[in-house]
């Protein structure tokens, strides 16, 4: 992917107009440093780390509030101006949440406080936000966003001036600095003598846009995806907006489902976590396929015209399968989680290929693909990484690549996966535990490992057993894969009582 830099600042012909947005002057006006490091002791937080696996994350107005998202700025602030070189902006964007204005002024106030410019995008999808700070002289990038969370949740992700998402290192800085026990010396500064300023740059989403439509090539001058009738189910989120016009321009036939910003309905019944919407919709419409986002638009699920669900272990396979035919999967290798199924794995064995595991989430992914060289991975909700195309995952993009796909090869979405592989009955429950420590902690119940080990043990080589804390939600997830679909409910069944009487309580 090309990553050339794009100066948006500075003096000179062609520094475009920065406009700067009013806002609220008792909340965004930038905050004394001091004041902030005072305040920061009188902040209520959990025992347990505040970064998860995929930033900081929970429920509005209880874990995450505008004072917290004010230390949060703050300190991200001063510890990535610690880490970069020279000066430059804070990217931001947020989803359709109602809580994501208030989060982003918070925000902007403590960036502002520590001496950042924030370049605010609005609304769009994570993967613009990872994009457009790669590609511009930002020093990191900061996105609001629950992902797939319901509306009443809402997150914090931040980004390193190379579109990654922050390390557990850095991560682990800011948090000590909001926790009061930072060591190093930030705040000599703290008088307040620069401030930074707030921008409205929305312009910058075009950007992301030209890079999206130009990762197509079409055939005989003619759009990539022309021909194809595509329902898109946007999820009231991110990319309600921006993925229809997307798609059109590459010239699609586009159905829209729940295709505008509603933060009282964000993920609520549709999207990549509920299927049935879109699967109904294209059998109905008669539809090539259909894709869901989540409410952020990282990560997209697809569906075949015959309404079956295509998930990231299938786009995995099938793009794996295109890569490896260009030449461009290294060592045949694909980088998957824990969660991915037996069936895909074994077939892309019996291809010659490779497949690493590693534990959930994409950070994991990434770090196992940076370690390695390789450049395909992803999870099975998902969530897919391809850096000949993407820095993250980006739903958007992944959606984009699997069309054309189907366009290219000139078979049914239904019958590539038909010639893929057979999945392994597979079954995930959701146990709510709402204390976050004891969520977290869930390895300490003995109970809970005797009776992972008596499923393991009964099933043996016939199956397998995962049971984790979710970096994402309150709920402890536990999914067990076998042979037969009487062995998965039976035992699923069995451990999600147990977690249930010792956790849930």
């Amino acid at each position: 992917m090309v990553t050339t830099k794009i100066l948006h600042s500075g003096s000179g012909e062609g520094t475009p107009n920065l406009s700067l947005v009013p806002l609220n002057e008792a909340i965004a006006t930038p905050v004394a440093a001091q004041e902030i490091f005072n305040k920061a002791r009188e902040i209520q937080l959990p025992n347990s780390p505040l970064f998860g696996t995929d930033g900081i994350r929970g429920q509005v107005g209880d874990f995450l509030t505008a004072e917290l998202a004010l230390q949060v700025g703050f300190w991200a602030g001063q510890v990535l101006k610690s880490l970069s070189t020279k000066p430059g902006p804070i990217i931001l964007g947020q989803d359709s949440r109602n809580s994501s204005d208030m989060l982003a002024i918070a925000l902007s106030a403590g960036l502002t406080s520590a001496g950042l410019d924030v370049w605010n995008l609005g609304l769009c999808p994570t993967p613009c936000i990872s994009y457009l700070t790669s590609v511009s002289e930002a020093i990191g990038g900061v996105m609001i966003s629950a992902s797939h969370n319901p509306p009443a949740d809402n997150g914090i992700k931040f980004f390193s001036l190379d579109g990654t998402k922050l390390s557990g290192a850095i991560q682990g800085q800011i948090e000590a600095g909001i926790r009061g026990q930072s060591e190093l010396s930030y705040l000599s500064d703290r008088t307040g003598n620069r401030w930074g300023r707030y921008h409205d740059r929305r312009d910058l989403v075009n950007d992301y846009v030209r890079a999206l439509q130009g990762s197509l090539v079409g055939d005989k001058g003619l759009p990539p995806l022309s021909g194809l009738r595509i329902v898109l189910d946007l999820a009231w989120g991110a990319a309600s907006e921006l993925a229809p016009a997307v798609f059109e321009a590459m010239g699609a036939e586009v159905i829209a489902l729940h295709d505008r910003p509603d933060g009282d309905q964000i993920n609520v019944n549709c999207g990549s976590t509920h299927l049935r919407l879109l699967e109904a919709a294209v059998k109905e419409s008669g539809a090539d396929m259909g894709f869901a986002f989540d409410g952020d638009a990282d990560r997209s699920l697809a569906v075949d015209g015959q309404g079956r669900p295509i998930d990231g272990d299938y786009i995995l396979f099938l793009w794996g399968k295109k890569l490896r035919e260009m030449g461009q999967l290294p060592d045949d290798t694909i980088v998957a989680t824990v969660m991915s199924n037996l069936g895909f794995e074994r077939a892309w064995s019996q291809l010659g290929g490779k497949l690493i595991r590693t534990s959930v989430g994409d950070q994991n992914v990434h770090a196992q693909m940076e370690r390695s060289g390789f450049k395909l991975g992803g999870e099975q909700s998902g969530h897919i990484i391809c850096p000949h195309y993407s820095i993250t995952g980006d739903g958007l993009m992944t959606a984009l690549q699997i069309a054309a796909l189907v366009k290219e090869s000139q078979v049914s979405l239904a019958e590539l996966r038909d010639r893929s592989f057979q999945t392994y009955p597979q079954l995930l429950r959701n146990v709510r535990v709402s204390d976050r420590d004891r969520r977290l902690n869930w390895q300490e119940c003995e109970a809970v490992q005797r009776a992972i080990e008596q499923a393991e043990t009964a099933m043996g080589d016939r199956g397998r057993v995962l049971v984790r804390a979710s970096g994402t939600e309150p709920v402890i997830r536990v999914m067990v894969e076998a042979a037969t679909e009487d062995m998965v409910e039976s035992w699923t069944e069995h451990l999600v009582q147990v977690v249930e009487t010792h956790l849930a309580v």
